[in-house]
């Protein structure tokens, strides 16, 4: 028992340093730390087993072939389990000659955290390798009806890096949880209720007590709140995720940390928000007076200058009618 506590301290100590030396690189001025390869950034192992290519904190760009989100994969000793698509065929390909890299255990399972392009349009790449394709049946359903747009998105921005890319939706769908055994793995998949996106989903391993939370979590940036973002759904799916007690957190952007940190730039910002917004709607104030909220505690953050306007403003239009 004491060295299982201090083999968990170890890993602790390691995430954190590793957090504190890489801080000044989470930063959206870095156009691409891994010029070799699609990737933003070179696989890590976050614990043993557990890898993730960490993406930019910034918007995607041509630069980082809109690799702006974390694409992990579990080695699970009878096969490789892969959590996000990716935003293309090409990234796609690359995460999958790393992965080769690492282990000789064939890609057995791909799963998409939500319906947006940086999750699934890599999809298409997966297809051309037999690999089934798990997503939350309301991610499947935002994934059909706007993956197309999310394409010709995609190609204006990375251009010629989309080569190969087309709209794959998943080949299986589920609600609520879905448990998957495999190798030495017990992997539930949790769909925790709305929150940053239709068909949210975390991966949980409960024996290592680690959680890849899909973009329910943030930190490093400001996250983004869309016009079908439920951000008191959010709080509320927040709270039942937190239940689990998660030693390891990988968010859906961002360094790997823990849940200390993730829920002081997820849930306690958006609770910030929420109370800015629901004094000034009580005060008579109007849709422009919420662009001028005070948000600079979170000032720091990549993606504030592009986000904390439109984030104000549209939780304004939520709570307006709540």
């Amino acid at each position: 028992m004491k060295l299982k506590l201090l083999n968990q301290l170890v890993i602790i100590i390691a995430i954190t340093i590793g957090m504190l030396t890489s801080s000044v690189q989470a930063s959206q001025s870095i156009k691409d730390q891994y010029p070799n390869s699609m990737l933003y950034s070179k696989p890590i192992e976050v614990i043993p087993n557990v890898w993730s290519a960490i993406g930019t904190s910034g918007p995607p760009l041509y630069d980082n072939a809109g690799h702006n989100n974390n694409l992990s994969f579990i080695v699970t000793g009878d096969g490789v389990i892969v959590i996000n698509g990716g935003a293309s065929y090409l990234l796609a390909k690359a995460l999958h000659d790393e992965i080769k890299t690492i282990t000789k255990q064939p890609v057995k399972l791909i799963i998409n955290e939500n319906g947006q392009g940086h999750a699934m349009l890599g999809n298409s790449y997966w297809a051309e390798q037999n690999v089934p394709i798990l997503a939350h049946v309301e991610a499947k359903a935002e994934f059909k009806e706007h993956g197309y747009d999310s394409l010709s998105q995609h190609q204006n921005v990375i251009k010629e890096k989309s080569k190969g890319t087309k709209v794959h939706l998943p080949t299986e769908t589920f609600e609520g949880k879905k448990t998957i055994t495999m190798g030495a793995y017990t992997i539930e998949v949790i769909n925790f209720g709305p929150a940053h996106s239709p068909g949210d989903i975390s991966v949980w391993l409960p024996k290592q007590r680690l959680i890849i939370t899909g973009d329910m979590a943030f930190h490093e940036r400001l996250l983004a709140i869309f016009p079908d973002t439920e951000v008191s759904n959010w709080i509320e799916s927040w709270d039942k995720m937190e239940k689990l007690k998660p030693l390891y957190v990988i968010p859906g952007h961002g360094h790997p940390t823990n849940l200390d940190q993730v829920r002081r730039y997820t849930k306690d910002y958006l609770l910030f928000l929420k109370g800015k917004v629901k004094k000034l709607i009580d005060a008579g104030g109007t849709l422009q007076d919420s662009y001028s909220i005070d948000q600079s505690p979170y000032a720091h953050l990549d993606t504030f200058k592009e986000l904390a306007k439109k984030n104000a403003g549209r939780l304004f239009e939520q709570l307006e009618f709540e």
